[in-house]
């Protein structure tokens, strides 16, 4: 199992979208090197308006790319970095994943999922809609998160667009991604 990243992305000011890079730095414990929401307790500023002593869960945000496509064959164009996460990957279920996987970003980077992002309405004022697209009932009764995981910095390390990915499941029983 596993894919290759195709887009690495931050931003050191608060803004929906973060620009692409050549190259991140992903810091054990903290997240992405000079982005915003790196840090050991929480960034967002909804979250820190209520607490900000949370531990920060929400260090490392990865989309994978295939919603991008999704989304355009609804009438969306969405490209690498503009829903705000710092990795886009191809060829990965990351909501698929158990809470607690690692994936091994390149040669040096690790990652731990925590779990799901829950969009904003700020989604929306990006591009009218979009919430609707990303968020909406499941084949069952609950709700469906589509907008990417997010994850904690176990190793740190240098990542890349062209970088592959593999993933260690943790032991079972395996634990669904709730919003983080």
């Amino acid at each position: 199992m596993g894919g290759k990243i195709t887009a690495v992305s931050s931003n050191g000011t608060y803004s929906f979208t973060k620009p692409n890079r050549e190259s991140v730095r992903l810091l054990a414990g903290l997240g992405v090197e000079g982005d915003v929401h790196a840090g050991v307790t929480v960034k967002h500023r909804f979250r820190m308006e209520r607490d900000p002593s949370v531990i920060n869960l929400r260090q490392v945000h990865l989309i994978h790319e295939e919603l991008f496509d999704e989304l355009r064959d609804a009438g969306f164009a969405v490209a690498a970095g503009e829903l705000g996460e710092n990795v886009t990957t191809r060829g990965i279920d990351l909501l698929g994943l158990p809470t607690g996987a690692l994936l091994r970003l390149g040669d040096e980077a690790v990652v731990e999922i925590t779990g799901l992002r829950n969009p904003c309405a700020q989604i929306d004022g990006f591009r009218k809609g979009l919430l609707k697209q990303v968020v909406g009932r499941g084949t069952g009764t609950g709700v469906t998160h589509k907008s990417g995981v997010m994850s904690v910095v176990r190793e740190g390390g240098v990542v890349r667009p062209g970088d592959p990915i593999a993933i260690e499941l943790p032991d079972g029983p395996h634990q669904p991604l709730r919003i983080v």
